[in-house]
């Protein structure tokens, strides 16, 4: 189970890969400045996975009042060559070493029997104070997030 509402969002520093090279992203810099979403998603590269990240790049859910991160365990190299396929706008970060996701509660071990660790399908929305308002994992990896949730979650903050 995911980590519930009311819960301090736990702490990370992720990897994304820039036109300038890696770069370090630290989830508490933006603790008293804006508001975080968290989508964690299982796989580059695959069809849901593609369709989610892609629409949330299209405005297609409309998250403006909040900084949005889709966090896989693929490598930021891996991530960076499928956003720029795919044209997904969202600032990926790799959790390639699986520790946000355990941290989170939100790893897949043996993702889909491939003998590989991956993390669920899952989204927490953080507010300004690092207090996590909105959780929800989709143990199906078939089916998005509750972008509707997230979006009311983030109107009342």
């Amino acid at each position: 189970m995911a980590i519930s509402t009311g819960s301090v969002a736990p702490d990370f520093t992720l990897k994304t890969k820039t036109e300038n090279g890696l770069e370090d992203i630290t989830l508490s810099s933006f603790f008293g400045k804006e508001n975080v979403v968290l989508l964690f998603f299982p796989a580059a590269f695959t069809g849901v996975c593609t369709q989610e990240m892609c629409d949330v790049s299209n405005g297609l859910h409309s998250m403006p009042n909040a900084k949005v991160f889709g966090i896989s365990t693929d490598t930021p190299f891996a991530q960076e060559a499928w956003a720029k396929a795919n044209k997904i706008g969202v600032t990926l970060l790799s959790d390639f070493g699986r520790k946000v996701s355990a941290g989170y509660n939100v790893l897949w071990e043996n993702f889909a029997g491939t003998g590989g660790d991956s993390s669920y399908r899952a989204a927490f929305v953080i507010d300004k104070e690092g207090v996590i308002q909105y959780s929800e994992v989709t143990e199906n990896p078939g089916v998005m997030p509750n972008f509707e949730a997230i979006q009311s979650t983030l109107a009342k903050i």
